[in-house]
């Protein structure tokens, strides 16, 4: 059960881990650093690649380009030999304040993508970050589904879709949220607390569902991955050797591994001289395959 240490990235803020089964590798973001990072399990070999944005948040097309959840809309990158990732803007967002972004996102099982916005500084309290649906042939600008919120985050959906978690991992807030959610027409309602992470070591950050349609969350700033059942009950604590997880993602050559990135704060790291970096976990479980945008999942 004891956390490995993948790579010692030194992320700044690392994000949104995704599990590329057909390249058998991990892909993330450091969203400061404005990189889509990889590590290959086959050769464990790294690398990355510079975006002309802040991206927060990442899915796969399938065909070596992936869409990207950056500043001031979504784009597709590729990957370049240069180490740069040619970008194709695809939606703009309509910030409700200056200097806002994009966070957390994934696919639902559809393919669907879905990725929250916030404020750069996480000072700020005002709740007008919202969480988007981006579907694929969509070229608007992009309409809120939800709205009031400080930092949209851990997003997740049951093994058959039609659940649907958000949480806001804003001091103030800590809390989780389950939606009834429509497959068919992508669309979340029936919004009810889920978990209050007051009540829990850590503020609510990246999450993941597992094959059980349990609900994994990173415990930012208690070094701690939560496992939750369906019906929000705490049913393990997984401890890594940094205080802030920030984010958690099934994968391996048999969905078994969870994958977990991390952030590295200013200051003393002398207690957590591998903040930053990406960890994996063997929880005994198995998670979801990721799916495509605009592809649904595989399984």
């Amino acid at each position: 059960m004891q956390a490995e240490l993948i790579l010692d990235s030194c992320n700044v803020t690392g994000e949104c881990p995704v599990w590329h089964a057909g390249e058998q590798a991990l892909y993330w973001v450091d969203i400061p650093a404005r990189t889509l990072n990889r590590w290959s399990a086959l050769d464990n070999q790294a690398c990355s690649w510079e975006a002309p944005q802040m991206l927060a948040c990442v899915a796969s097309y399938g065909d070596g380009s992936w869409l990207a959840g950056m500043e001031d809309g979504l784009f597709r990158v590729r990957p370049q030999e240069d180490g740069t990732l040619a970008s194709q803007r695809l939606a703009g967002v309509k910030h409700a304040r200056p200097n806002m972004r994009f966070n957390d996102g994934r696919c639902d099982r559809q393919g669907r993508f879905w990725a929250g916005t916030m404020f750069m500084d996480m000072a700020e309290t005002s709740a007008v970050g919202a969480l988007y649906r981006y579907a694929s042939g969509q070229r608007e600008a992009l309409s809120a589904s939800v709205t009031d919120m400080i930092v949209p985050n851990g997003l997740g959906f049951s093994p058959d879709g039609a659940l649907m978690y958000l949480s806001d991992s804003h001091p103030s807030v800590q809390k989780v949220w389950v939606f009834d959610y429509d497959v068919d027409s992508g669309t979340p309602h029936n919004r009810r607390l889920f978990i209050d992470m007051n009540q829990h070591p850590g503020r609510p950050d990246g999450a993941a569902v597992d094959a059980d349609g349990c609900y994994w969350i990173c415990g930012n700033d208690a070094g701690l991955v939560h496992r939750f059942t369906p019906a929000g009950k705490l049913d393990r604590s997984m401890p890594v050797p940094v205080k802030k997880p920030s984010m958690c993602a099934f994968g391996g050559r048999d969905l078994d591994t969870l994958f977990v990135t991390s952030i590295r704060p200013d200051g003393d790291l002398s207690d957590q001289p591998l903040a930053g970096g990406v960890f994996a976990l063997r929880p005994g479980v198995q998670g979801l395959e990721e799916p495509l945008f605009g592809k649904g999942s595989a399984r």
